[in-house]
């Protein structure tokens, strides 16, 4: 599996799935440009809001959390080299989905491991 690395940041390098890429290639422009907000901030601020990223109950993932309107796109990332987020300096965004109920998630998960498990990290 290919891994696409983002920009080398001084708090954390942000990887993507192929599967996150595929998402995000078929957003709007106005949608990229809040993604990619987003994903500055988790690489350029220590102590990340809640506001865009947020622990997954019972899980070992995280979601990145992106609102526009009334949609709310996530995105479900891993902690590389920390169980913590915060102190991890390597993250890898797995997949992202539309958020229309927290049914959603169960599947999502259940998608992120299985790209999770099939990459040699």
């Amino acid at each position: 599996m290919n891994l696409k690395k983002t920009n080398i940041t001084d708090i954390r390098v942000v990887y993507k799935s192929e599967e996150f890429e595929m998402f995000y290639a078929g957003l709007s422009e106005n949608v990229k440009k809040k993604f990619d907000y987003v994903l500055n901030v988790v690489q350029t601020v220590y102590s990340i809001p809640q506001k865009f990223i947020k622990k997954l109950e019972n899980t070992d993932f995280y979601e990145m959390r992106v609102s526009i309107g009334t949609n709310e796109y996530r995105s479900v990332l891993f902690a590389i080299d920390h169980d913590n987020v915060i102190e991890s300096t390597k993250i890898i965004l797995l997949n992202a989905f539309v958020k229309k109920s927290t049914k959603d998630y169960r599947k999502e998960i259940e998608k992120a491991e299985n790209i999770l498990n099939s990459l040699e990290l």
